[in-house]
């Protein structure tokens, strides 16, 4: 006698499923259907699985205004020129600067050796840089290397013809 390929699957769910099993090994399919029994069956997981894409997109969304109000209040408190170039790139770039400009604070005068004379002159610096697309590309930038960078920014002031123009 074969070995049964049909299995029914109480779902974890409630759903009550025929399986057909037949492209196991006839010794592998008990313990495959037991495993089944254990979760949703393929409707449900899927459901789910998209209820949690929207709420999942639904905080991003909620995270992503929460910072770029952050970013908006930053730079309207410490004087910081609106970003220039493509308005896609706008607000991800005001976040960007508002993320390294915090992380740089941090490391460089509340935790480092920087005083504020020192941390004015940075924020100067930063002030002459208002292209979105420059903040964007440093965004996984360490806050001590700033300084490093925003002096590279001014030295390839000239050099500008040649930049993408989707930055």
């Amino acid at each position: 006698m074969a070995v049964r390929t049909k299995w029914t699957v109480e779902h974890l769910c409630g759903d009550s499923i025929v399986h057909d099993l037949s492209d196991r090994p006839a010794d592998r399919r008990a313990g495959f259907a037991r495993w089944l029994a254990g979760r949703d069956c393929t409707v449900c997981w899927k459901a789910s699985r998209d209820a949690d894409t929207e709420s999942k997109g639904q905080w991003l969304a909620a995270k992503r205004a929460e910072e770029q109000q952050a970013a908006a209040e930053w730079a309207a408190r410490f004087d910081m020129p609106p970003l220039e170039g493509p308005e896609r790139a706008l607000a991800w770039g005001e976040r960007s600067r508002h993320q390294l400009m915090t992380a740089a604070h941090t490391v460089l005068v509340v935790e480092g050796s920087w005083d504020e004379a020192g941390w004015a002159e940075l924020e100067e610096k930063a002030r002459s840089v208002a292209r979105a697309g420059w903040w964007i590309d440093q965004r996984e930038a360490e806050g001590t290397d700033l300084l490093e960078l925003l002096d590279a920014a001014g030295e390839g002031e000239g050099d500008r013809g040649t930049e993408n123009p989707f930055r």
